[in-house]
């Protein structure tokens, strides 16, 4: 049993959970309680903590991985990013983010996230784009790093599932795109109504920054701006709510031509 904060592999597993660099360097990344580990595929699992009464409640654990660790719930607390631990924590290897060229099945629908800071946003983007059908989430460096452990919880396992990758030129990644046949869409407060907008085609949504919406850059690979309409003397919605709705129109628009 792990008992020591200063053990080596608890300072590492500290690290991973601390720094977003660390993570990228290494390949890998932390997850927490029952639900998310059941949902971690085989090929991407690396290192498992349980204290002891949780091994004895979730016996499966035992052969989760290669390496088990038995830990002290002090250790645990340490590592955990949560107020109340679930007695259990595991470090994963992050899914292959190569960008896809082909979408089997399918027409492409990205999700394009330009400097969304709240990590609950991202999160909850990423699980909100599974369920709209998003072929891969694509962030610009300057996003929260969707493999801290607040968004990796907001996802809700849909980490896993949905291609998520991150570039440090998103104009360049959106200009490549382009070339491919994806029409870029931006979000924007200018734009024009979004629901007479045709979302049938391969498009890529563009989600910008909570406060200052999406960079001027970024908003200038834009084939069309578009608006949520919006009644009242409301201006703007939250970032993860416009995404979600622009996201549920394509699938509405989508489903009707039979796509």
């Amino acid at each position: 049993m792990i008992t020591s904060l200063t053990n080596d592999t608890v300072k590492y597993v500290d690290k991973l959970k601390k720094k977003a660099s660390f993570r990228r360097e290494e390949g890998s990344f932390v997850v927490e309680g029952i639900r998310m580990i059941r949902e971690v595929p085989a090929e991407l699992r690396r290192m498992l903590f349980v204290t002891e009464e949780s091994k004895k409640r979730f016996p499966e654990l035992s052969d989760w991985c290669d390496r088990v660790e038995t830990v002290s719930d002090g250790v645990l607390q340490k590592l955990s990013d949560t107020q109340t631990p679930q007695g259990m924590l595991a470090v994963v290897r992050i899914p292959d983010m190569k960008e896809t060229e082909e979408v089997p099945g399918g027409i492409p629908l990205i999700l394009v996230l330009d400097g969304l800071q709240d990590p609950g946003n991202v999160g909850t983007l990423i699980r909100t784009a599974e369920a709209f059908g998003a072929t891969e989430v694509l962030l610009g460096a300057n996003a929260a790093d969707p493999f801290s452990p607040k968004v990796v919880r907001s996802t809700m396992g849909s980490i896993f599932r949905v291609p998520v990758r991150i570039t440090e030129d998103l104009v360049s990644e959106l200009e490549r795109l382009k070339e491919r046949g994806v029409s870029v869409i931006g979000t924007h407060l200018n734009g024009q109504d979004f629901y007479a907008a045709d979302l049938t085609g391969p498009v890529a949504i563009l989600i910008g920054n909570e406060g200052n919406g999406l960079s001027d850059a970024v908003a200038a690979t834009a084939d069309i701006l578009v608006r949520i309409p919006m009644e009242g003397q409301v201006e703007s919605l939250n970032a993860a709510i416009s995404g979600s709705v622009v996201g549920y129109e394509i699938l509405r628009q989508r489903r009707r031509k039979g796509h």
